[in-house]
């Protein structure tokens, strides 16, 4: 297994934060990989995967780079630079189109396990990369970036949460499989056999993605990532769920939905699509379930959004929903 050495000051300084070229990467993997793992991705696949088959099939040595760089237990490194707080698309891409040509295959070599392909020989690999990933980026993520953006903001405001209720164990623990605290310091990152690393006292960012995919990144010992696949990428599509007789008599049938529904943080205009009541209704039902502190507002970015207290969890495990 890989595990990374972190003291504790390194991890109560680590922080989320939410990265436009990752996504854009993890959405490459997944034409990459051309399976998706729910409905949701497949039907994502039925929409993109056509024209970037397409794009690589009229492109053969980009369709070489990207089967060389995302190896089976290892990814180029000059692919997936540390994710920077506030960073741009923009601003990210253009760290992979900066990477040396020397150093890009040096980091194929380690991805494939083995010699370099003489189709990728060739000094333009960044540059070549960098434009695969502003065609992922402006035909699939971009026109969705502000949905996206919003689910991962409620997974950020999930995991701070389970941080002030369960601690950083629990939440390390439940990034992606793979991952979890060992104690003694000690957090496995993976289940590849690599040699451990000590980061205390380097920067830890944990960047979540929609897609059912994950990776680590580093730059140097200054800097370390761990990207993970967010919870409530399907909040949309939820169906609507039963309501015990006990705790729609205690609150009401339809404010009892909405508090069954917040097990997972939502913002008001996503409850109001979800159950299908006007926005005033679920405004009055939020504002009388905060005043009962069964639920709590937290602010993630632009958004606001809504989530169960501890207070409101037991309620609703009690009534099981």
């Amino acid at each position: 297994m890989g595990w990374w050495q972190v003291n504790a000051d390194t991890l109560a300084r680590s922080r989320f934060v939410l990265s436009p070229l990752a996504e854009t990467f993890a959405c490459l993997k997944l034409l990459h990989a051309g399976v998706g793992a729910h409905p949701g991705e497949r039907n994502w696949l039925r929409a993109h995967l056509p024209g970037y088959r397409a794009l690589l099939a009229a492109d053969p040595v980009t369709g070489l780079l990207v089967r060389a760089g995302l190896g089976r237990d290892w990814i180029a490194d000059f692919l997936t630079p540390t994710p920077r707080d506030g960073e741009s698309f923009e601003e990210g891409v253009a760290r992979v189109r900066a990477a040396r040509s020397d150093q890009a295959r040096a980091h194929l070599v380690l991805s494939l396990a083995g010699p370099l392909p003489a189709g990728l020989d060739r000094d333009d690999l960044p540059e070549r990369a960098a434009a695969l990933l502003r065609y992922v980026w402006e035909e699939t993520v971009r026109p969705d970036w502000d949905r996206r953006r919003r689910v991962l903001e409620a997974d950020v405001v999930a995991r701070t949460v389970q941080v002030s209720r369960s601690g950083w164990a629990a939440v390390l623990d439940s990034l992606r499989p793979g991952t979890r605290w060992l104690g003694q310091s000690r957090f496995q990152v993976n289940r590849q056999e690599y040699p451990p690393r000590e980061i205390s006292g380097a920067e830890l960012v944990l960047v979540p993605v929609t897609p059912k995919t994950g990776w680590v990144s580093w730059e140097g010992c200054e800097r370390y990532a761990v990207v993970y696949p967010c919870t409530g990428v399907l909040a949309e599509l939820h169906d609507r769920r039963p309501v015990p007789a006990g705790l729609g008599a205690l609150l009401g049938t339809a404010r009892a939905g909405v508090l069954i529904l917040l097990g997972a943080p939502m913002s008001t205009s996503r409850l109001v699509a979800v159950t299908g009541q006007g926005l005033g209704s679920v405004g009055r039902h939020l504002r009388v379930l905060r005043d009962a502190g069964l639920v709590e507002r937290r602010r993630a970015g632009r958004s606001v959004l809504y989530v169960r207290t501890a207070a409101g969890e037991v309620l609703v495990d009690s009534a099981g929903a």
